[in-house]
């Protein structure tokens, strides 16, 4: 009775909290913070980006350029490096057969980042900081140690993908450990880049987007893809002669799509718009300007990510080594070494992936791959370093100078990358991909989970909350992504084929699934107290 009390005061509207003023669509006010205060430090949030007025109630494109901006950020999740080695697996892999799925995870994400920019613009806050109001202690603390790992996954790929990109660029001059230390000046450059400006940032990242979809667009139009297969391929959801290696495939492209720490971003990214949050019109109008670009930015990104599937569904689907190995004897591409003179099916990866492709179409189509790769890895700093900084400021209310956390993250992510770029070769510093994607995959539900949950409670959304289609369809995107996590880890671990690491995965998994369970557990709870509340007219 005693909790249900605390329960019902929690979701009651707040005039004044901590001497913040909260507003009539939040109950949950902004965070206060006097240490903050008294010790300022670098934010995103320190320039606000004014939203014009118009005269006219109609769609506006001066006011869409004001919003523009977030959307692209946290778009670049969509095109890190481990996104586009799910892209050419699944080309060279499943020829075009499996474009539905990009194209269906892609719309999933779509819909996510809705919900995620809606909690940032109705109440004020991002997911994180939600999170530290709603969640008891313990829970709060792993479900951020969850966040982390994804984070530190991605940052680990952004690694990955820039030393393989600079060895590809030098013709093997750059060995890939000194390309993993070189990848510790981008965080400098990004720090300082950051000086210049909200908007100037955003472009500079739109113009890293621009660089990925010029290189791997040159690609798309060098090979000439066959564009009746492609299409049939993106809107016929069936995959015709498929086994275990197409399906398998057809989960890593959702484990690679959907990120859970861009979540946590894309909630916080939209708090750098001036909205009048007591007002009702103008959160409706930043709603509906986000949503549409939104959507803008993962279009672009998925037609990029279509250029690397396209190209390698049309040029090297149904490969065998010999093939290539053949080809590339004739071309004088060095890297022979990579294909076995067997009749193997071909298996690509990024490094691999610019081989192939310069042994097949000249020099050029090497080096502007390994551009492509390179912008890939350069753009996702972005993501771990806001993502980082968001969710630490959220989960434990700590501050920290923007240069400390990116420091963090980076050493966290080079060392275990450096130890197999010097010890292994680019076939294991490439394999680390597969795992930092089923990594990062087995995350999702603890971004998934929470955002449902909040933007399903009237007590956080007010008018804004979802519907019941919304909630019945977000429970069963949920349900989906567990199982496909369960199959992505079990395909994973019998790979490995050791016995101490199938115990040791069980015991994971049953970890993994209690904790799923506790969150939706918690979140029914939350959701049955509210609708309680709401019956017996206790708010």
């Amino acid at each position: 009775m005693k909790r249900e009390k605390n329960e019902k005061s929690k979701l009651k509207d707040s005039p004044q909290e901590n001497g913040v003023h909260t507003n009539q669509y939040s109950s949950i006010s902004p965070p206060a913070s006097p240490v903050a205060e008294d010790n300022p430090f670098s934010t995103y949030f320190e320039e606000k980006v004014h939203i014009p007025e118009t005269d006219s109630q109609a769609f506006s494109f001066r006011k869409l350029w004001a919003f523009t901006g977030p959307g692209f950020l946290m778009s670049i999740a969509y095109l890190d490096p481990g996104n586009i080695e799910s892209d050419l697996q699944s080309g060279a892999k499943a020829g075009f057969k499996l474009l539905w799925v990009l194209l269906v995870s892609t719309i999933i994400g779509l819909l996510l980042q809705r919900l995620a920019a809606r909690l940032g613009v109705v109440t004020g806050m991002h997911l994180a900081e939600i999170c530290n109001r709603q969640y008891p202690t313990v829970p709060r603390i792993i479900l951020w140690l969850m966040v982390e790992l994804a984070i530190i996954g991605s940052d680990m790929q952004e690694v990955i993908g820039c030393a393989i990109a600079l060895n590809l660029l030098s013709v093997g001059r750059i060995p890939l450990w000194a390309g993993v230390l070189i990848t510790i000046t981008d965080t400098f450059v990004f720090l300082f880049l950051d000086k210049y400006g909200l908007r100037k940032l955003e472009a500079f990242f739109g113009f890293l987007i621009t660089v990925m979809a010029l290189s791997f667009g040159y690609e798309y139009v060098l090979v000439k893809p066959d564009q009746g297969e492609l299409l049939k391929g993106m809107f016929v959801p069936y995959c015709a002669g498929c086994g275990p290696v197409q399906l398998e495939q057809a989960v890593g492209v959702v484990g690679a799509v959907i990120m859970p720490h861009n979540i946590y971003l894309h909630s916080a990214l939209v708090k750098s718009r001036e909205v009048d949050r007591k007002n009702k019109k103008e959160i409706k109008e930043a709603n509906k300007y986000f949503f549409i670009e939104s959507s803008i930015a993962l279009f672009i990104s998925f037609l990029i990510n279509v250029f690397v599937v396209a190209v390698f569904a049309q040029a090297f689907y149904n490969k065998s080594n010999m093939e290539v190995n053949a080809e590339c004897n004739v071309t004088g591409i060095p890297h022979t070494d990579l294909f076995p003179l067997n009749n193997d099916t071909l298996e690509v990866d990024i490094y691999k992936g610019g081989v192939v492709l310069g042994c097949f179409f000249g020099p050029a189509a090497l080096y502007i791959w390994a551009i492509g790769i390179l912008a890939a890895g350069q753009s996702s700093t972005m993501t771990g370093t806001y993502s980082g900084q968001f969710v630490m400021e959220g989960f434990l209310n700590l501050r920290w100078s923007r240069f400390a956390r990116v420091l963090l993250t980076r050493s966290i992510a080079i060392t275990p990358t450096l130890l197999v770029a010097i010890f292994q070769d680019v076939q294991h510093l490439t394999g680390m991909n597969d795992f930092l994607n089923v990594l990062q995959s087995m995350q999702l539900p603890f971004a998934l989970i929470p955002i449902l949950t909040f933007t399903s409670l009237t007590s956080i959304m007010n008018d804004f909350a979802n519907g019941l289609v919304w909630k019945i369809s977000g429970g069963i995107v949920i349900l989906v992504v567990c199982a496909i996590n369960m199959y992505f880890v079990v395909v994973y671990v019998t790979s490995l084929n050791s016995v101490l690491l199938y115990v040791f995965a069980a015991l994971l998994s049953i970890a993994y699934l209690c904790f799923v369970g506790y969150l939706v557990s918690y979140t029914t709870a939350t959701v049955s107290l509210c609708f309680h509340t709401l019956w017996s007219g206790g708010w």
